[in-house]
């Protein structure tokens, strides 16, 4: 097993993942004014969604509190409602790509994403950070639990990319996109970090998170920009913590919430998803890493860790095989899937640059590897939860019980038709003559 450890306060520890498979390291990082992270559009269904973004009519919104979000009705571009799967039918192939952090830092990343994402009919999560849409000269309106007013392992955006960020998000959003949380100041190590929160200052820090993207027109003054066009107490339904920890003391605080899933789980298995106190648990999974023995997280820091340590710049000359080796790592992870137990894919990015961008690059080859097969779905979170919702619970017992690579035995025709039922007096033991 390989493990890297200690990254840095604002990198992440390394995690294990079961007897057989070792994650390099489980988590994102994140740097100063330049971490961000989410995008996507696309249907559980077989219809793939549109590629418009109709704007509301005025008689459509409802302004929210003072006017930083607004309810704009039904969100466009989402898939007809989930219906359970039929008696023998091969399972989709879900794949969701999430974005942590989910702000535009003018590297030109989000939109590049919402463009391909569009380009492909495909749905993705944005889990937004809070603290990307608080202007720094008001930083003091944060009070992070365990640590100083104000603090952040992230940087808080200048001006302008606030209002970049707020472009995006509303444009995801309107492109069929799930807004969930990467809640605030992204606190990795030492006493502070989240990883020793109590529920309650989860609640804390879930408070204010809403409050920074519900208020940011106060906060900032901007009172002339259009509102985020969705009600978040509404649409936020999950999330996934910073360094994926904290996990076991969130969870109480989610389901009293209502949240629908968690996404911050590290050193999950390529297997058919559960609940874990009423909430559906979709963790980061370990996948083939390419040229090694041990398998890697699905996100892109956990292979930058693995190839270039801690250093988000590391050897120019390797860029071209590095790139090729976490693009075939996201691949191969598909395929591993989608041949055999056709368990949901989860990929986690940050719109981030590191090593020249060629993460970008493995993430968007690897999409356009996945994309226009058959019973493929690239959807958001919230749309894979939507369809296990309606499903009958025994045909995902069914499902949980096939292994990492296991094949359906007699196929999915065999695997999931109910047997048969019994006859009538079918099997019964005759009863015995009256005794004389």
């Amino acid at each position: 097993m390989r493990e890297i450890s200690g990254i840095s306060r604002r990198g992440l520890l390394g995690a294990g993942v079961g007897a057989a498979a070792a994650v390099g390291v489980a988590a994102c990082s994140t740097s100063k004014k330049d971490n961000t992270g989410h995008s996507g559009p696309n249907k559980p269904g077989d219809a793939t969604t549109g590629s418009g973004t109709p704007a509301p009519t005025k008689d459509a919104v409802r302004l929210i509190g003072d006017g930083s979000t607004a309810d704009t009705g039904k969100q466009p571009h989402q898939p007809d409602a989930p219906v359970p799967l039929e008696p023998g039918q091969t399972p989709p192939q879900f794949v969701i790509f999430s974005w942590d952090g989910a702000g535009e830092v003018g590297n030109g990343l989000f939109p590049r994403f919402l463009e391909l994402a569009r380009n492909h009919g495909a749905a993705m999560t944005f889990f937004l950070s809070g603290i990307y849409l608080l202007p720094e000269s008001k930083k003091n309106l944060y009070r992070p639990p365990n640590n100083r007013v104000g603090a952040s392992d992230i940087g808080y955006l200048t001006d302008p990319h606030i209002k970049d960020t707020l472009k995006y998000v509303r444009q995801a959003w309107l492109d069929g996109h799930e807004i969930g949380t990467h809640f605030n100041g992204h606190f990795c190590g030492g006493s502070g970090s989240v990883g020793n929160w109590t529920p309650a200052q989860w609640q804390s820090e879930i408070d204010q998170a809403v409050k920074f993207v519900t208020q940011w027109k106060t906060n900032s003054g901007w009172t002339d920009l259009d509102p985020l066009p969705f009600d978040y107490s509404k649409e936020l339904v999950g999330g996934r913590t910073p360094c994926l920890l904290g996990q076991d003391k969130l969870l109480p605080t989610a389901k009293r919430l209502g949240w629908r899933y968690d996404a911050s789980s590290p050193g999950g298995r390529q297997t058919w998803p559960e609940k874990r106190q009423g909430v559906w648990d979709l963790p980061l999974q370990a996948v083939p890493f390419p040229g090694h023995s041990f398998e890697v997280l699905s996100m892109d820091y956990n292979m930058l860790a693995n190839q270039s340590k801690n250093s988000t710049k590391g050897m120019p000359s390797r860029y071209p095989g590095w790139r090729r080796q976490a693009t075939e790592a996201y691949l191969s992870g598909f395929r591993r899937a989608y041949e055999t137990n056709r368990a949901p894919f989860y990929i986690g990015n940050h719109f981030e640059q590191w090593n020249g961008g060629i993460y970008m690059d493995a993430v968007e080859e690897a999409l356009k590897g996945m994309a226009g097969k058959k019973d493929v779905r690239l959807v958001s979170f919230r749309q894979f939860v939507d369809w296990l919702d309606v499903q009958d619970p025994r045909i995902l017992a069914r499902l949980r019980g096939l292994g990492v690579g296991q094949k359906p035995a007699g196929g999915w025709n065999a695997f999931l038709r109910p047997a048969p039922a019994t006859p009538t007096g079918a099997g019964r033991t005759p009863s015995a003559p009256p005794s004389a």
